[in-house]
C-alpha cells in the first residue's frame, strides 16, 4: 500500500469517502491484474498506473477518471475483460479503459498502420468522453518520464510521436501543463547534445537571472499597488524548449533570445486585467507588434490572457501575462478545468467543451473506408498541426477555422443547413468567391438560397473534415440520375481543353478496373456522389500521353511543375522533399490539394497494390527549373576553424542557398550538419555534393531520407 498512500492522500483532499473506496478498489485490482509482472526498468508494473493516476488526480479529476488510470493497461496486457471491469466497477469505468486500450492484438502491415489506427480509435472514444484522451495523455507523460531504461532508436521514436500526435492534441485541449511537460521531455530525448548545452547554459546564468526576476515582480507589484488592486505577480524563466524553439525561429544564441523572462498577473477580475495593463505600459515602454488579447478573442482551447512585451528600465525585454484567476486554471488544465462533472460549468466553458468535442469528431471521422491508414495518421498530423485564423460572423461572433479555410468551410461551421444551402459570400462587405482563403479578422457573410445544395468541386478545396463530410454525404444520398450529369459536368470542367471523346479507351478500362466500376456511367457517378475527385480522374484518363496546349503553356502563374496539374493546388510533402529528377507519386489531402511524394519515401510504401488512393505523376520538363525546391543534406565534417564558413562559401557559389542549419557535436571533434538547401532540381543538388565532398574538413555527406530526419533535433 506505501504505492497507493500519496494517490490516496491526494484523492482524499477532495473526493468523497465512498469514491476514495471505489478509487482503491481499482488499485487493487490493477494490483492484482499486473502481480509479478516488471517495468523496464525493474519496477513493479504497477508503478506505472499509480503515476497515471496521480498525475490526473492534481488535476482533480472525478473518481471513474482515477480508476480508469489506474486499470488502464489491465485489457491490453493482462486476461481482464471489458465484461469483467463493467461488472467489478460500471460500464462507464469499462468504456473508458476500453478507449485508451491499443489494438495490439490486431495484426497490422507495419507500425504506421498501428500507429494510424490506435490514434484513430482514441479520437473516436475521445468525441464521446474527453476523459480518455486525458488518461492517455497522463499515461504518455509518464512513459515519457521513464525514457531512460529504453534503447536510443525507441526513445527517438517514441519523442518523435510525442512531438507530432501528443503535445498537439494536448495544446488543443488547453492542458498547457501536459504540453509543456512533454515538450520538454521529448527534446531530451531527441537531442539530449543539445538539451544539455541548453541545460548548462541556462544554469550559469541562473544567479543573476534569479535576482533580475525578484527585482522586476517587486517593480510590478509597487506599481499596481497604486491603484489599489489586489494581485499576484509570479516572474519565472522561459522553459527550456520554448527557448530552443525560438533561438531556432530567430536563427539567434542563447543570450540574444528576446523575452527569456517571462511575468504572470493574476487579479480577480475581468476590469481589473485591463487596468493592469494601462499600469504595466505606464511602467515600462512597450514593443510594437507584440501585443495579443486573447481575452476579446480566446483560443480555440478557451485559452484567455492578454499579452504584451515590455522594455525594462535594465534594457531587457519581458514578457507579460495578465489574466484572471478562473482563466489562469483554464490556462493550466484547459478541458479539465471545466470538466462536465464538475458544478457551476458556465455557458462558455460548455461552449468550449462542445467545440472540441466537435473538432475531434471531425478529426476522427473516416471520409473513405478505403483511405490508407497511413494516408489518414498523416491528415491527422496535418490538421494537428494547422495554425488557426479567427474571423467574424456580422454580429461579431468569433468563429475558429484553420488556416487555408474558405468561405464553404465558414458556412457549415455556422450549421450544416448554412453550408447546404450556400450558394455566395461577402468578405467584409465585398462579394468574394467561396474557393478564397480566408484570413484572420475578416468578417464573413454568407448568402444562402433554399434552391441550392453542395457542388462536388467544392471538395478541391475545401478545408475542414466537417464540410468535407458533409458535402460527400450528402451527395451520396442523390439519387443517380443526378449524379452522372453532375459527374460528368465536374469531369469536362477539369479535362479543360481536353475532350471526352479525345481519351484513348485503353485509360478509361485501366481505371474502370482499378476502381472495380463496370461501366463508364458508373465513374461519372463516383464523381457526381463525392468518392472520386474530378481533377485526379482527369489526370488520370489523361495520362502521360496527354500534351499541354499552348494555352497552357503560356500560364503564368503555375503552382508546381508537375504535369496535368493546371488550377490545383499542388504541394510537396516534407517527409521526403521531392525533387524534379526524382520519381514520385501523389495523393489528395484535405487544405493541401495534391501531395507529391518521392516513390521511395517510407509514407508511400506499397503505393503499387492501391492505385485507387495514389495517383501517377510527372515532372513537367519544360517548366520545372523555373521553381525552387527545399532538400536536406547530412554532412559529417571536422570541427576545423572557420570550417562551416567554407562551407556555406562553397554552397553559395554553387547558386544554392542555406534556409536552415541544425548542428551536434560529436566525440572526436566531429560534427553532425543537418542542413536544409534550396536548389533547382535534383542535378543541381548532385552539383551541389560534389563540391562539399572535395572540402577537406568533410568526412561524408549525404541527401537526407525520412529516417535520417526523424533522427534531427525537431522535424
Amino acid at each position: 500500500m506505501s504505492i497507493f498512500q500519496p494517490l490516496k492522500d491526494l484523492t482524499e483532499s477532495y473526493l468523497s469517502a465512498e469514491q476514495c473506496a471505489f478509487i482503491e478498489r481499482a488499485y487493487r485490482f490493477a494490483y492484482l491484474a499486473h502481480e509479478g509482472v516488471k517495468r523496464a526498468s525493474g519496477e513493479p508494473y504497477i508503478t506505472h498506473p499509480v503515476a497515471v493516476a496521480e498525475i490526473l488526480a492534481g488535476m482533480h479529476l472525478d473518481h471513474e477518471a482515477i480508476a480508469a488510470a489506474l486499470l488502464h493497461d489491465v485489457l491490453e496486457d493482462t486476461d481482464a475483460t471489458y465484461q469483467e471491469l463493467a461488472d467489478a466497477f460500471n460500464t462507464s469505468v469499462a468504456e473508458l479503459v476500453e478507449g485508451v486500450t491499443k489494438l495490439d492484438k490486431v495484426n497490422f502491415r507495419n507500425h504506421k498502420e498501428a500507429q494510424a489506427e490506435n490514434i484513430r480509435k482514441m479520437l473516436i472514444a475521445m468525441s464521446k468522453d474527453f476523459r480518455v484522451m486525458l488518461i492517455k495523455l497522463a499515461d504518455r507523460v509518464h512513459n515519457m518520464r521513464t525514457l531512460g531504461s529504453l534503447r536510443q532508436d525507441k526513445r527517438r521514436r517514441i519523442a518523435q510521436e510525442t512531438f507530432e500526435i501528443f503535445t498537439p492534441i494536448a495544446d488543443r485541449l488547453g492542458l498547457h501543463n501536459l504540453k509543456n511537460e512533454l515538450e520538454h521531455l521529448a527534446f531530451k530525448a531527441q537531442n539530449r547534445a543539445r538539451y544539455n548545452v541548453l541545460k548548462e547554459a541556462i544554469n550559469k546564468a541562473q544567479k543573476n537571472r534569479k535576482d533580475f526576476i525578484q527585482n522586476i515582480c517587486a517593480e510590478i507589484s509597487d506599481k499596481l499597488q497604486t491603484l489599489p488592486m489586489e494581485a499576484k505577480v509570479i516572474g519565472r524563466q522561459k522553459d527550456l524548449y520554448s527557448l530552443y524553439t525560438k533561438m531556432r525561429q530567430k536563427g539567434c544564441q542563447f543570450h540574444d533570445v528576446m523575452d527569456v523572462y517571462a511575468f504572470r498577473i493574476i487579479v480577480k477580475d475581468l476590469d481589473s486585467c485591463y487596468r493592469a495593463l494601462g499600469q504595466v505600459h505606464h511602467l515600462y515602454q512597450p514593443k510594437l507588434g507584440h501585443f495579443k488579447d486573447y481575452i476579446a478573442i480566446p483560443k480555440a482551447n478557451s485559452y484567455q490572457s492578454i499579452h504584451t512585451t515590455l522594455l525594462t528600465h535594465h534594457g531587457v525585454n519581458i514578457e507579460i501575462q495578465i489574466r484572471t484567476e478562473d482563466m489562469d486554471e483554464v490556462a493550466k488544465y484547459g478541458i479539465a478545468a471545466h470538466w462536465g462533472y464538475k458544478e457551476g460549468s458556465n455557458n462558455q466553458n460548455m461552449t468550449a467543451q462542445l467545440q472540441t468535442r466537435n473538432w475531434f469528431q471531425g478529426l476522427s471521422d473516416q471520409e473513405d473506408h478505403t483511405t490508407n491508414s497511413v494516408l489518414m495518421l498523416e491528415n491527422i498530423k496535418q490538421e494537428l498541426g494547422k495554425n488557426e485564423i479567427h474571423v467574424l460572423t456580422p454580429q461579431g461572433k468569433i468563429i475558429v477555422l484553420p488556416a487555408q479555410a474558405t468561405p464553404v468551410d465558414f458556412a457549415y461551421a455556422l450549421h450544416t443547413k448554412i453550408g447546404h444551402r450556400c450558394i455566395g459570400t461577402k468578405v467584409d462587405n465585398e462579394f468574394a468567391l467561396l474557393s478564397n482563403k480566408l484570413e484572420s479578422g475578416q468578417t464573413i457573410e454568407i448568402i444562402t438560397s433554399d434552391e441550392e445544395h453542395p457542388c462536388g468541386d467544392w471538395l478541391n478545396f475545401v478545408a475542414t473534415h466537417k464540410a468535407r463530410l458533409n458535402i460527400r454525404q450528402y451527395l451520396k444520398q442523390l439519387p443517380q440520375e443526378h449524379t452522372v450529369p453532375e459527374g460528368r459536368r465536374l469531369l469536362k470542367q477539369a479535362l479543360g481543353s481536353t475532350n471526352l471523346t479525345d481519351i484513348p479507351q485503353e485509360n478509361i478500362d485501366k481505371l474502370l478496373a482499378d476502381h472495380r466500376l463496370n461501366d463508364f456511367d458508373s465513374l461519372l457517378n463516383e464523381i457526381g456522389s463525392g468518392k472520386l475527385m474530378s481533377i485526379i480522374v482527369a489526370r488520370r484518363l489523361r495520362g502521360n500521353a496527354a500534351e499541354l496546349t499552348e494555352s497552357e503553356l503560356k500560364q503564368q502563374n503555375r503552382r508546381s511543375a508537375i504535369k496535368g496539374t493546371e488550377g490545383m493546388m499542388v504541394s510537396y510533402a516534407k517527409c521526403c522533399k521531392p525533387l524534379p529528377g526524382d520519381a514520385v507519386i501523389a495523393h489528395t489531402s484535405p487544405g493541401r490539394g495534391l501531395v507529391v511524394h518521392a516513390k521511395h519515401c517510407h509514407n508511400v510504401t506499397g503505393f503499387e497494390d492501391e492505385l485507387d488512393k495514389y495517383i501517377p505523376v510527372e515532372w513537367d520538363m519544360n517548366v520545372m527549373n523555373q521553381f525552387e525546391y527545399s532538400s536536406d543534406l547530412i554532412i559529417m565534417m571536422i570541427n576545423h576553424k572557420a570550417g562551416l564558413a567554407q562551407l556555406f562559401n562553397l554552397i553559395s557559389k554553387c547558386n544554392a542557398n542555406v534556409v536552415e542549419i541544425q548542428t551536434t557535436e560529436l566525440p572526436d571533434h566531429l560534427y553532425l550538419i543537418n542542413l536544409t538547401l534550396v536548389v533547382i532540381n535534383r542535378i543541381h543538388l548532385s552539383k551541389v555534393m560534389r563540391q562539399i565532398k572535395k572540402l577537406p574538413s568533410v568526412k561524408s555527406v549525404k541527401r537526407s531520407n525520412q529516417k535520417d530526419r526523424s533522427k534531427r533535433q525537431i522535424n
